[in-house]
C-alpha cells in the first residue's frame, strides 16, 4: 500500500513492476487523487485492463493502465506517479517494461495544456498524431493523441 502522506515512499529504492492486483487499489486510488493531470477513472475499472504498478519496497508509487485495441494496436489510458517520485524515471520503468511485449502501434491522448506529458512522451518517442478539439471535459480542453511504434 502506499505510505502515509506523512511518511514517503523510498523513490530511491530498488523498484519492482508488476502486475497490478485488487489488494493495489486503494494505493491506486491514493496515487490518482495526488495527480489531478491523470485520468481520475474508478480503480475498480482497471482490474479490466492491463494494469501494472511500480512498487518500492512495499509501497505502489505509480502505476500505468493498457489495453489491446486490435492486433498490432495497444493504448495508454493513465499512468500516475507519486508526487515525490516524479522525474526518477518511475513512468519511464513502467511503459518501457510494458512496451517489451507489444508489437505494433501504440497511442494515448493528453490534454493539450499537459507540457509535462507531453515532453515525457516525445522523450520516449511518441509523437503528436493528431488533435481532438474539445475532447477533455471539467475543464472543456483540445486533447493530443500521440503516437508511437516500437522497434
Amino acid at each position: 500500500m502506499l505510505a502515509k502522506a506523512t511518511t514517503r515512499p523510498r523513490c530511491k529504492l530498488s523498484l519492482l513492476v508488476r502486475r497490478g492486483e485488487r489488494s493495489d487499489l486503494d494505493a491506486i486510488s491514493a496515487l490518482q487523487s495526488a495527480s489531478p493531470e491523470a485520468a481520475q477513472w474508478s480503480p475498480q475499472d482497471y482490474l479490466h485492463y492491463e494494469l501494472l504498478v511500480a512498487a518500492a519496497g512495499s509501497a505502489i508509487i505509480g502505476f500505468l493502465v493498457t489495453r489491446t485495441l486490435a492486433p498490432g494496436e495497444s493504448e495508454i489510458l493513465n499512468l500516475a506517479v507519486a508526487p515525490e517520485c516524479r522525474r526518477r524515471g518511475v513512468a519511464r520503468l513502467l511503459i518501457e517494461t510494458w512496451t517489451r511485449g507489444i508489437h505494433g502501434d501504440i497511442f494515448l491522448e493528453v490534454r493539450a495544456s499537459n507540457q509535462t506529458a507531453q515532453k515525457f512522451y516525445k522523450s520516449l518517442g511518441f509523437q503528436e498524431f493528431l488533435v481532438r478539439p474539445e475532447y477533455y471535459a471539467l475543464p472543456t480542453e483540445t486533447g493530443i493523441v500521440m503516437k508511437f511504434h516500437p522497434c
